[in-house]
């Protein structure tokens, strides 16, 4: 679809039902890239999420949306207004950027030339002064917070290519786009593509969009673990929801602020678990020292956190034995391994079945968590515990629960073993008593 000229506000209407009943061009032709067309449900999930709220909530909302059609991505200013006939859609801003990347798609554009990033891209302003870096970006070409407001070419010197032509420079004399501008990187002469994009503001050029590529036959850029990508979108996660928790937008209903506090406290867990991931696959991982903390707190924790998967298979969660119970080791280590080995016992008990966590002091501080599954057959008991290994067919597993469970309980100088039973499945995570 061809880019439209756009000029805000553009207007649509949508009727209690959710349908698009008029619209300006931009979002007609916006709708009909998504499949739908006029008088048919709202096809841009985007759009149709803010409609129902406003008309579920009665009051109008105002927030950014981004959408995309086939060649283009778009960072929209929504404010949707509700009364009786439906809902009022005003868009009172529309930019419209080059389209994204996905990180995972492996090559992309001409051949021979490496795909970027969702977040490998800076913008600059009409002198090709630098005006916003993405994290990604400043990660992966070492930059410091000092970038924005320097000149672009301080950073990266633009170079000739094969042509002995500089793209950049006729892009700019014409304020056009510009694509395959080679260029070094300031201090390590690394080789870099850049694709560029003009943006405007209120109508007049303001700079470019600018994306930064690695053709392939360059040495790439030290890639970085796993964790340290995702650090940045569930650091973002754990911020917002924390602001639902805490109500910082104004009153909102208990159980929201609840959800909020749940979102948080999940997100926490997925970064311990990429940690975890990462500290395994590193030769010289090392964990952190041992504390003094209390069992039965980090099981009502971990309980909680599997709490709403369970409930959604009406599998009550039995918690008993000890109401303290001191040990030594990580608090989120131990909590993520009891996230892993109640997770397990809920999606494999049966519905409207139960699972017993009991707490029990011995010679160590123990947890042991049953279930009442098919239970894990003699031939699987010691395949469950090595990587990428499952019992049984359910999907929905990498199978590395257990067996980063155990290298966690084992750098705590605890164990988390298969226990002998008749009936289900029953695992034991034992501790260092404190």
């Amino acid at each position: 679809m061809a880019s439209l000229p756009v000029q805000p506000p553009v207007t649509a209407r949508v009727d209690p039902s959710g349908r698009l009943v008029s619209a300006d061009p931009a979002l007609l032709a916006l709708q009909e890239a998504a499949g739908g067309r006029l008088g048919t449900e709202l096809a841009v999930p985007q759009l149709a999420a803010v409609a129902r709220l406003a008309g579920r909530l009665g009051v109008p909302i105002e927030r950014q949306v981004l959408a995309a059609n086939d060649s283009e991505d778009l960072e929209l200013w929504l404010l949707a207004k509700p009364d009786r006939e439906g809902v009022t859609l005003s868009v009172e801003r529309w930019l419209a950027r080059p389209p994204s990347r996905s990180r995972w798609s492996g090559r992309a554009g001409g051949e021979g030339e490496e795909a970027a990033s969702d977040t490998d891209r800076l913008l600059t302003d009409s002198e090709l002064r630098i005006v916003e870096l993405s994290p990604g970006l400043a990660r992966r070409l070492r930059l410091g917070e000092g970038a924005v407001g320097q000149p672009l070419a301080r950073l990266l010197r633009p170079v000739e290519d094969s042509s002995g032509n500089l793209p950049l420079l006729s892009a700019l004399g014409s304020r056009g786009s510009f694509t395959a501008q080679p260029a070094l990187l300031r201090g390590s002469d690394e080789p870099l593509l850049l694709d560029g994009q003009p943006r405007e503001e209120d109508g007049r050029f303001a700079g470019y969009v600018v994306r930064v590529r690695i053709p392939s036959d360059a040495a790439p850029l030290a890639a970085l673990p796993l964790d340290d990508l995702l650090k940045e979108p569930l650091a973002s996660i754990i911020g917002q929801a924390e602001e639902i928790a805490g109500r910082s937008e104004g009153p909102l209903r208990s159980d929201y602020a609840g959800y909020g506090t749940d979102i948080a406290a999940a997100a926490r867990h997925l970064l311990d678990l990429l940690a975890a991931i990462s500290r395994e696959a590193s030769p010289d991982g090392s964990a952190p020292e041992g504390e003094t903390i209390d069992l039965a707190e980090l099981v009502l924790d971990a309980a909680g956190l599997v709490q709403p998967q369970a409930a959604e298979r009406g599998i009550v969660l039995d918690i008993g034995g000890e109401g303290r119970l001191a040990a030594l080791g990580q608090g989120r280590a131990i909590c993520q391994i009891l996230v892993n080995l109640i997770a397990n016992a809920v999606r494999f008990s049966p519905a409207q079945g139960s699972v017993s966590i009991t707490l029990e002091r011995g010679a160590q501080a123990s947890v042991t968590v049953s279930d009442l599954g098919p239970g894990v057959a003699p031939a699987d008991r010691t395949r469950i515990f090595e990587r990428f290994e499952q019992a049984g067919t359910k999907a929905g597993s990498a199978g590395l629960g257990l067996a980063i469970s155990r290298r966690l309980a084992r750098e705590m100088g605890g164990e988390v073993a298969l226990l002998e039973s008749s009936t289900g499945a029953v695992f034991r995570l034992s501790l260092p008593s404190a």
